[in-house]
């Protein structure tokens, strides 16, 4: 790429100057930045600022990369960085990273600077530019959904850090994409969670690992469970750390049902996004013993389904197992209909397979309860 600033929305990309060095410092000193990149020196300083702007940003260049530092087209200061790497020419592609400085984050300077080199690419001849985010960095998953970016999958172990390996989701975005946001199946809670008045719904959280924990280990929880074995207390941290990635994915919405006068957390509700072409989901739940019989299940189980149904869910389904009648009553309190007894469905414990009873429910259909 040739190396000549580029005008973006909002933002101006211009290669590093010698009056860059404090920024640099001080943003890569952040303790947010350095978070999620993890291989930056620690702690960083004015001396590694300088390295990189005389030599570290000059290599990349040198390789037919793009190293630049993101400006404010008003004040020409150093706002954040955006860069071009891993350029492969036999098959026109290249890898896209960037960070934003404490001082200029919430102004969407990320995905303006992504977008521009992005396009600034693809007119240099690339055909396929990817983004490598951690599982946990999702504000920087909604700049790659916003910079028109595509997930791919999960990249295992192709992260390194101070703590070892680690997994990485690829975006990817072609030539001749738009760099229109990229839709989503599963939209944001609107205000951030679902609320009757008495139930609220809000999404489940990293700090929610000892609740879960706690509740997926309830026997009767587990009896129902699929499989219904214990849970693993790694597996419930990674589900937790991961929810929202998956959120943003369009594969699941994990939620924390909770008391909406109190905040106190009573059970947890899941809508699984099984058939996307057809519309179809799936929603399952559990509640703390305490929390049993005062209806929050059903009234879960509707502001959920009634949400999906907004946001273009056609069909909602859920299971039970045949003698899991306070389940079953759950369903038809939230506007579910029996459809139909799948035998050996489900996955028991030694091999063994359970009947489920299906029920389900349509947009068209009135609530029961």
């Amino acid at each position: 790429m040739a190396r000549e600033p580029i005008d973006g929305d909002g933002v101006r990309l211009r290669p590093y100057r010698e009056g860059d060095v404090g920024d640099v410092a001080a943003a890569c000193a952040d303790p947010l930045t350095q978070r999620f990149l993890s291989l930056l020196p620690h702690p960083y300083t004015a001396a590694d600022a300088q390295w990189w702007i005389t030599e570290g940003s000059t290599a990349v260049w040198a390789t037919g990369g793009a190293a630049y530092a993101v400006a404010d087209p008003a004040t020409d200061r150093l706002i954040g960085a955006v860069g071009l790497d891993r350029i492969n020419r036999p098959r026109a592609s290249g890898e896209i990273g960037y960070w934003v400085a404490p001082w200029a984050r919430g102004r969407g300077v990320a995905t303006a600077a992504t977008r521009a080199l992005t396009d600034a690419a693809f007119a240099a001849g690339l055909a396929r530019v990817e983004l490598l985010t951690e599982w946990e960095n999702t504000p920087s998953q909604r700049v790659a959904l916003a910079a028109g970016y595509r997930r791919e999958g999960v990249r295992r172990s192709a992260g390194a850090g101070r703590t070892g390996r680690h997994d990485l989701i690829a975006w990817v975005r072609l030539a001749g994409a738009p760099a229109e946001p990229a839709p989503r199946l599963l939209p944001d809670l609107p205000g951030g969670r679902l609320d009757d008045g008495v139930v609220a719904l809000r999404p489940l959280r990293p700090d929610d690992a000892d609740f879960l924990f706690a509740l997926l280990s309830v026997p009767d929880v587990v009896a129902t469970s699929v499989p219904p074995v214990p849970p693993v207390r790694a597996g419930i941290e990674d589900r937790c750390r991961q929810a929202e990635a998956r959120w943003l994915a369009g594969e699941r919405a994990d939620l924390v049902i909770t008391d909406a006068a109190t905040g106190e957390p009573a059970g947890d509700i899941g809508l699984y996004y099984h058939e996307p072409p057809t519309g179809l989901a799936m929603i399952g739940y559990s509640m703390l013993p305490a929390w049993r019989g005062r209806g929050y299940p059903a009234r879960a189980a509707r502001l959920l389904t009634e949400w999906a149904f907004e946001v273009g869910v056609a069909r909602m389904i859920a299971g039970t197992l045949p003698d899991n009648l306070g389940s079953q009553r759950v369903l038809e309190k939230a506007g579910f209909r029996r459809e139909g007894y799948q035998r050996g469905r489900l996955p028991g414990v030694g091999g063994t397979r359970h009947d489920d009873v299906l029920f389900a429910r349509l947009p068209g259909d009135g609530d029961a309860g």
